[in-house]
């Protein structure tokens, strides 16, 4: 099974997760904020609406389309990334 580090903790996940289920199942629903600062998460779950961007192993993906592999590095964008 994948260990991945979301956030400097490490999370287990079953083979075939994708890294938007590692952090829904980790506990993360806002996964950025807008820039008025609104949440904002996963809405359709297929890589179209792009809400679900985060940083892996430093590149910005869909994470809903990414699958979870073992040793990749997941944080949440922040700053001029987050919108």
């Amino acid at each position: 099974m994948p260990e991945l580090m979301i956030e400097g903790r490490a999370v287990t996940v079953a083979e075939g997760t994708s890294v938007l289920a590692a952090l829904q199942n980790a506990g993360y629903r806002t996964l950025r904020h807008s820039r008025s600062g609104e949440p904002r998460g996963a809405l359709c779950g297929m890589g179209s609406c792009h809400e679900c961007r985060a940083v892996v192993d430093g590149r910005i993906v869909r994470t809903c389309v990414t699958p979870a592999r073992n040793g990749q590095r997941v944080t949440l964008l922040t700053g001029d990334h987050a919108d």
